[in-house]
């Protein structure tokens, strides 16, 4: 890994030209589900220059998209990090509700470590700021 340290992003603008197959995703509904259209929750007025700038580098390598109108609209919350950033998560509870449910769930964090115990290496990118 750490001969190849160049292949693994470490900054937002590196993740650049990631190939939209492999990062879009589809969101099965039940055929019953309506849309929900949630109003945004109140936020710290401390986050307001924050978030600017956390949502201005998703925009610019693309991991977000502006969006004249939609459908299903969740409201975004920002949670300090250990580090003295912030994180700006979305609440998709509503959304959850209306899906399709997955017979074959996540398994649990405890059987994938045991899984993955005792490897020389162990990566994944998860977007390093928070699940994308």
């Amino acid at each position: 890994m750490h001969e190849h340290r160049d292949l693994f992003p470490t900054k937002f603008i590196e993740m650049k030209g990631i190939a939209e197959e492999l990062v879009e995703m589809r969101i099965p509904l039940r055929d019953d589900a309506k849309p929900v259209r949630q109003r945004p929750y109140r936020l710290n007025p401390r986050y307001k220059e924050k978030i600017r700038v956390e949502i201005a580098k998703m925009l610019e390598v693309g991991i977000v998209e502006p969006v004249e109108e939609s459908k299903w609209i969740s409201p975004m919350v920002v949670q300090d990090n250990k580090i003295g950033e912030i994180q700006i998560c979305v609440d998709l509870r509503k959304l959850n509700d209306s899906c399709v449910t997955d017979p074959f769930p996540t398994p649990f964090n405890d059987k994938v470590i045991d899984n993955v115990g005792g490897q020389e290496f162990y990566s994944f990118t998860d977007g390093f700021l928070g699940y994308h």
